[in-house]
């Protein structure tokens, strides 16, 4: 078999195309966790923080006095983001919590729908019923 023919049928099974559609809505998924932390979870987490902006949050590394992340970037100043992480860090909790239940119900509706978690498939059964039955007539 060459190499075209098994690229092909790796990239025309089910999962594939299902992982594929699974990267696209994540990704547009990710923008819209992230709109969401940095509006709105910050800005509600910054009022009763006091006014805190966690995106505005850096150490300087550098020569000279800034009163924004974005007057250092603009200057070149090296800096830490520390502010940028915990909003990476805040996003992230959110989608793995989303992932998380999307999975649970995922699995839930399997077993719902009849597949076992644990014991013999039911396809093995059946099979063994009719393999037990062939020797039952012979």
């Amino acid at each position: 078999m060459s190499i075209a023919q098994e690229f092909k049928d790796f990239a025309l099974k089910g999962n594939v195309v299902d992982m594929g559609v699974g990267i696209v809505i994540g990704a547009a998924f990710t923008t819209i966790v992230t709109s969401l932390v940095k509006d709105i979870i910050n800005p509600i987490i910054g009022f009763f923080a006091g006014g805190v902006d966690f995106s505005n949050l850096f150490v300087n590394l550098g020569s000279g006095d800034f009163n924004s992340l974005e007057a250092a970037k603009s200057a070149g100043a090296p800096t830490i983001n520390y502010g940028l992480f915990i909003n990476a860090i805040i996003s992230f909790l959110i989608v793995a919590f989303v992932l998380f239940m999307i999975i649970k119900n995922v699995n839930r509706l399997k077993k719902d729908a009849g597949e076992e978690e644990e014991g013999t498939p039911r396809q093995e059964v059946l099979l063994e019923e009719i393999r037990d039955a062939l020797r039952a007539r012979n």
